[in-house]
């Protein structure tokens, strides 16, 4: 087993259109509600008297932040991220909000490794597991599942805790269809959530709590729903409940194939990772490696 180490304005006037035509830092910010046409007039006006970038002259007005132009040019290189509060998305989506952070370079790095030992070799599903609750494969989940979608790579999270989600918190999609809906043949594919700010981003929730979580998953649709979910996917993650809450995870690891199993520093024992490991393998999937949080 391997470790991985850790509301477009309305512009009326020709002054006021120029940053469309020969700005696209201009564009973006109008196209962002950041300036208003009215202040995108007074931002050319001081470009043309000081000869300096849109950007660097709506900064000197007090118009927008650094903040703000770093944001727009991540979007210009296809990169999105969020400021602080954007989206209504829970704070601990590090990927989403602190995208230069160490922390999120050190998922980057994850990233990387995934991408070369796993899903291009041809693999498109993966289970993000832990020993315990709250040793942090929700978030690794959801973080993982921002970065790959940052990469370009069209990226499904899905959530397959019947039991605790934690996905529709996150994400902030509360009282959706889900997976069980899906599986109990409540629902169809359309209950999977575009998320808007990030291009290549879906999540499809847990849905309706069941009664009966493990023998949903278990079922044979379980399988055709993966084959159908890999088709129109690059990335599919599954995020599951911990392995000592009952072994709906193994009925997951048969269907994605692949595990990564994260521990968190100072709590997670060796020997739980291991046995847990020994467990995924005898069901057929492959432990792709082993991640610590400290989410």
């Amino acid at each position: 087993m391997d470790t991985i180490m850790t509301q477009p304005a309305i512009v009326t006037s020709e002054q006021a259109e120029a940053p469309r035509r020969e700005s696209s830092i201009g564009g973006l910010l109008l196209d962002s509600g950041k300036i208003t046409p009215e202040n995108a007039e007074r931002v050319l006006r001081m470009q043309k008297e000081l000869g300096i970038r849109f950007g660097e002259a709506a900064i000197r007005l007090g118009l927008i932040t650094d903040a703000d132009i770093q944001q727009i040019l991540a979007r210009q290189f296809d990169y999105p991220y969020l400021q602080a509060g954007e989206g209504g998305y829970s704070e601990h989506l590090k990927a989403a909000y602190e995208p230069f952070s160490a922390q999120v370079e050190t998922l980057r790095a994850v990233r990387s490794q995934l991408m070369l030992r796993w899903f291009a070799r041809g693999h498109n599903s993966l289970m993000v597991a832990a020993v315990d609750s709250g040793d942090g494969a929700s978030l690794m989940a959801a973080n993982l599942a921002v970065v790959f979608s940052q990469l370009g790579e069209r990226t499904l999270l899905v959530d397959a805790n019947l039991r605790a989600p934690t996905q529709q918190d996150i994400f902030a999609l509360k009282g959706r269809q889900g997976l069980s809906d899906v599986l109990a043949g409540r629902a169809e594919l359309d209950a999977v959530a575009k998320i808007d700010h990030f291009l290549s981003l879906s999540v499809l929730s847990s849905g309706t709590l069941p009664p009966n979580p493990q023998e949903l998953l278990n079922r044979g649709m379980f399988g055709n729903l993966n084959t159908r979910l890999e088709a129109s996917h690059d990335v599919v993650l599954y995020d599951v409940p911990a392995w000592s809450s009952g072994s709906d995870a193994l009925a997951v690891a048969a269907r994605a194939k692949g595990v990564l199993l994260v521990a968190r520093k100072n709590k997670t024992r060796i020997d739980h990772i291991n046995a847990m490991a020994e467990k995924m393998t005898h069901s057929g999937a492959s432990v792709v490696g082993t991640v610590m949080v400290d989410f």
